[in-house]
């Protein structure tokens, strides 16, 4: 797999099966896994892998924070709960896909990468 935004839209439309319950951590801990597998196997960071990296800066300065804590962690703070932040997690990275520097590599379209190719198609 080396579309990491298509990977996360995967995991948003059936996340028990990827993460197995609903859960921020468990997404944060999937992912880490993913990119030490990456490493592990030699493949070189793609732009989306490269983009990703500046998620964790960019969450602090959306919620306004100076911390160490992981952007799991600052979204979870601001939610009730796990599952809750999961799909505030959804929501920020759609809103972070569509800033300028993202919107080449992924598109107009946010997450929903399925959609764009049906708009394109069409």
């Amino acid at each position: 797999m080396h579309d990491l935004y298509m990977l996360i839209e995967k995991i948003k439309k059936a996340p028990s099966m990827y993460l197995g319950r609903h859960s921020i951590i468990c997404l944060q801990a999937f992912l880490s896994g993913y990119s030490v597998a990456k490493h592990e196997l030699g493949d070189m960071p793609t732009k989306q892998d490269s983009d990703f990296r500046e998620f964790p800066e960019w969450i602090r300065k959306r919620f306004n924070v100076q911390t160490s804590q992981s952007w799991a962690n600052i979204i979870l703070f601001y939610c009730e709960d796990e599952s809750k932040a999961l799909d505030r997690f959804f929501e920020l990275l759609d809103e972070f896909i569509a800033r300028n520097s993202s919107a080449e590599i992924l598109g107009e379209g946010g997450l929903d990468v399925e959609q764009t190719v049906q708009v394109v198609r069409t």
